[in-house]
């Protein structure tokens, strides 16, 4: 679990974390395709962060560059599982 003393070791910019998630109720729930779906979580420049996601068949450059922003606390939790004061850092 990512916690505030972890989170504010992470360069600015920077993707900390990425994966594979399957798009459906159990996995990342976009719109259910059952398509399998990259993520990445990147931290931003103001202590901030978030998480987008794309179809796999795209790089992770592509997926931070543009990606859909992942905007459900259950849906970002499951791919960066984290405390509450760094969820608070997350960017809508």
């Amino acid at each position: 679990m990512l916690n505030m003393k972890s989170f504010s070791a992470i360069d600015s910019g920077k993707v900390f974390d990425r994966g594979e998630i399957v798009d459906n109720d159990e996995g990342l729930c976009f719109d259910r395709s059952g398509e399998m779906l990259k993520w990445v979580a990147v931290k931003g420049y103001a202590d901030d962060w978030c998480v987008y996601a794309h179809l796999a068949d795209n790089t992770f450059d592509f997926v931070r560059n543009y990606g859909n922003k992942v905007t459900t606390k259950e849906n970002i939790q499951k791919v960066v599982p984290c405390d509450e004061d760094v969820f608070e850092c997350y960017r809508y």
